[in-house]
């Protein structure tokens, strides 16, 4: 695709999502939504927002947003390497989102219904692919790559913040994703605040999504990977919990963005691995047995490391039975 087509697709994308944007209470500034829904074709073109393409192209992959930045390298190997599919629609948002929004019931994004059978499904947390188990609609998955958690902070940490424990300091203003939809905070960054007995102080307990959690303190986002970075720009917050690789796609786009490490177990990256399988529901069965086939090779590994992941082991990498 041109340059000029593909930035007036992804305009048009952007202006079409204005409508769902205003529903969620986020900004066109701040949401990005138009790379959360993606169609990539053979040859290089990629569409933006088509919703559509849920129902027709000949892979349709529901994914834990996270790992939006790895799409488009990933997928056009993909489809290089597969030249009889000729179309994947990639969606890349919080997983349990997405399952209780639009698998388990008709969901919809900019008043367009999206299709309840994806091909492929993944999230950070094996509890979702149980609840499809328990609906008879997937058997097996696989652990594909692993994350691990980080505070995101302004360039040059003008804060001065030096580990987990400085989320308990009364002068930092935090966006955190949600506990609701986000798998990251729901089972893993929630889950790091309790262990160090802070989990109340900075949440006030509080469950909602793009909301002042603690009024003028703490920030409930929509989609964390999106909105964080940019409240922290912007002056409007000093520090979120991100996954690694949110800190180093911000560097890769030269962002006003620094991370800090958080050191184990807290970071979870002992507890963090992202689990796939396949839908019995979806239309195209061998086209997602195909790209299964896929992660597990040394490219598609290499492509998720360059972007800060962690690669799964080759035990992990074989198909399993879900467990009950």
């Amino acid at each position: 695709m041109s340059n000029i087509r593909r930035n007036l697709s992804a305009m048009l994308a952007g202006a079409a999502s204005l409508t769902m944007m205003a529903g969620s209470g986020l900004t066109a500034e701040d949401a990005g939504h138009s790379n959360d829904y993606r169609t990539f074709l053979q040859g290089g073109d990629i569409r933006y927002g088509e919703i559509g393409d849920s129902y027709t192209a000949d892979l349709v992959m529901y994914l834990a947003g996270n790992q939006f930045m790895v799409m488009e390298e990933l997928i056009q190997d993909f489809l290089k390497k597969n030249p009889g599919i000729k179309s994947v629609y990639v969606e890349t948002i919080p997983p349990g989102q997405i399952l209780k929004g639009q698998i388990l019931k008709q969901g919809q994004i900019d008043g367009k219904d999206t299709a309840m059978n994806p091909d492929i499904y993944a999230s950070v947390n094996l509890g979702h692919l149980k609840t499809l188990k328990g609906k008879g609609i997937m058997d097996t998955y696989m652990i594909y790559i692993h994350n691990k958690l980080e505070l995101m902070v302004a360039a040059g940490n003008p804060k001065g913040i030096k580990g987990p424990e400085d989320l308990g300091r009364d002068d930092l203003v935090q966006s955190h994703p949600n506990p609701l939809t986000e798998g990251i905070f729901k089972f893993y960054g929630s889950a790091m605040l309790k262990d160090m007995g802070i989990y109340e102080k900075v949440t006030g307990n509080a469950e909602c999504k793009s909301c002042w959690a603690i009024e003028g303190k703490t920030w409930f986002t929509s989609r964390h990977h999106r909105e964080t970075p940019d409240r922290i720009e912007k002056g409007e917050a000093d520090v979120g919990i991100v996954w690694t690789t949110e800190v180093v796609e911000a560097k890769r786009h030269d962002r006003k963005i620094d991370g800090v490490a958080i050191p184990a177990p807290l970071n979870k990256a002992d507890k963090v691995g992202y689990a796939i399988g396949t839908l019995s529901t979806g239309r195209n069965g061998g086209n997602a047995k195909t790209y299964l086939d896929y992660l597990t090779t040394d490219a598609a590994q290499k492509i998720y490391a360059g972007y800060g992941f962690v690669p799964a082991s080759p035990e992990e990498l074989k198909l399993r039975p879900i467990p009950e």
